[in-house]
């Protein structure tokens, strides 16, 4: 195995520059004679456009839009750089050592690639990163430790269901999930507060993304998925009415609903 220093380069010399340059417009709009706009901003108040940024690069894949991608790739790159700078100023880190810290994260945890460990499969390429994870993370006592709070509601149910479930807390078949799943709409009907009945919802996403799990879907990118299709159909009732919903029968709705459908 060729040394990493000897290994052929993957990224060209001009991605390189391209990001020196990037990291130096940055620098220059938070300079004292800056720009006013990016001089106001905070780590707080620039959370918004990360997590705008990341949506609108999920949605040019979905679109398989690859110049939209193209661009909304640099747009999500701004934003670490965003932060490294204002991080830079108050001389907690910089942007290289972000990009050190991941280099040798990855040399680290890829020691079937960039040492002598074996993995054949991504199953045990991915068992392989979780261990060397916990020897890194000693602080982690718990098992759903270090889950983010800030995750998707959806994305953070599947992570805690997947922890529990590898030390044996878990359902033994996805029949078991579909009973537990009929239990919890029987709770939300007897529920009378609104306080018992956002309780007993919780409780059914939870079922749900348990379920998908089982049935090895993505919840997060199923109910998407449902948005899209959803949004699509009324979009057919727009068109078909004139945008004029409001008012038109339910049965005419329904009908027009159907033929969106069908031509699906």
């Amino acid at each position: 195995m060729l040394p990493l220093s000897d290994s052929p380069p993957v990224i060209p010399d001009q991605a390189g520059q391209e990001f020196s340059e990037l990291v130096a417009i940055m620098a220059r709009l938070r300079a004292p004679d800056g720009c006013p706009w990016d001089l106001e901003q905070t780590f707080d108040s620039i959370k918004k456009y990360t997590l705008e940024e990341t949506y609108e690069v999920i949605d040019a894949i979905d679109e398989r839009d690859w110049p939209g991608l193209c661009e909304e790739l640099g747009d999500l790159i701004l934003q670490p750089v965003f932060y490294a700078q204002m991080a830079q100023e108050q001389g907690l880190f910089d942007i290289a050592q972000s990009l050190r810290a991941i280099n040798e994260k990855l040399i680290r945890r890829h020691p079937h690639i960039f040492g002598d460990a074996q993995a054949n499969t991504a199953e045990e390429v991915l068992d392989q990163w979780n261990k060397i994870k916990a020897t890194e993370k000693p602080e982690r006592k718990r098992l759903l430790d270090g889950i983010p709070n800030a995750m998707p509601a959806l994305l953070q149910a599947r992570e805690i269901s997947k922890r529990a479930a590898k030390v044996g807390f878990d359902w033994e078949n996805s029949a078991q999930v579909v009973d537990k799943l009929h239990e919890e709409l029987a709770e939300l009907a007897e529920a009378t507060s609104p306080e018992d009945r956002a309780g007993e919802i919780g409780d059914l996403f939870f079922v749900l993304v348990n379920l998908a799990r089982f049935y090895q879907v993505d919840p997060e990118e199923a109910l998407r998925q449902t948005n899209t299709k959803f949004r699509r159909r009324f979009a057919h009732l727009e068109d078909s009415l004139n945008g004029r919903i409001e008012g038109t029968p339910i049965a005419q709705l329904e009908a027009l609903w159907q033929e969106a459908k069908a031509k699906e």
